[in-house]
């Protein structure tokens, strides 16, 4: 969107001053995408300590309270950090076509602090969408992140996995059913070549985590040596 659609289309207090989209307080210099600098201040990391593995607080000695299938994981921000929540505002609008937002997004993307272990991996591959999906959109944001990534750490990016047909969005169902996602939901490509590496995962949100263990356990069976999961954003 334009800028000067964007304004056009952004709220206005009584006095006519523009307004934040997110916290609809006055919009300063700093604001961009039609949100000011407190809303893009909400991109909170996930708070300490955490699991190595499941990014979630818990006892060292006690297994991870979901099921994984990769060695390390981590998220970027909090989905639900910042007044308003900036991911839970942020991703759904994004995957409504607000462009906007995802070039600024992926803008701190870039400048994002990365785990060590990332930087270790020597293929990188996103979690799949559906076609008609990804057409209707004309874009897919898990997608994006993981070329963006793999042109910071000059690592290979390519597409492994695929999502079948017949599965509905994650989005759209209870904590429940997202558990029950079935194993023949995500496979592999038939020209993905990953024997051997240690593959970089990437989606946008991490919620259950069921959807990247179906992703986990296609690439294992693809002979993959090392998972690692990386997201934009983990909901708590």
């Amino acid at each position: 969107m334009q800028a000067s659609s964007l304004r056009a289309h952004l709220p206005r207090l009584s006095d006519g001053v523009v307004c934040c989209r997110g916290c609809l307080g006055a919009l300063g210099l700093s604001a961009e995408a039609g949100l000011c600098e407190h809303c893009w201040e909400g991109l909170l990391p996930l708070p300490e300590p955490r699991c190595a593995r499941c990014a979630l607080t818990h006892d060292e000695e006690e297994a991870c309270p979901e099921p994984v299938g990769w060695t390390c994981g981590d998220a970027l921000w909090d989905y639900h950090g910042g007044r308003p929540a900036l991911g839970a505002l942020l991703v759904p609008a994004i995957k409504d076509g607000e462009l906007g937002w995802k070039a600024a997004l992926l803008r701190r993307v870039s400048q994002a602090s990365l785990p060590q272990w990332a930087q270790e991996a020597n293929l990188i591959t996103c979690a799949p969408t559906t076609f008609p999906r990804r057409w209707h959109r004309g874009f897919d944001l898990a997608e994006e992140t993981g070329q963006l990534l793999g042109r910071r750490l000059a690592l290979p990016f390519a597409r492994t996995l695929q999502k079948s047909l017949f599965i509905g969005r994650q989005a759209e169902r209870t904590e429940s059913e997202r558990r029950r996602l079935p194993r023949k939901a995500v496979a592999l490509r038939r020209n993905a070549t990953i024997e051997g590496r240690v593959v970089l995962l990437v989606d946008d949100v991490w919620t259950t985590g069921t959807t990247l263990l179906r992703c986990g356990q296609a690439l294992t069976a693809g002979g993959a040596a090392e998972i690692r999961v990386l997201t934009l954003f983990r909901s708590l």
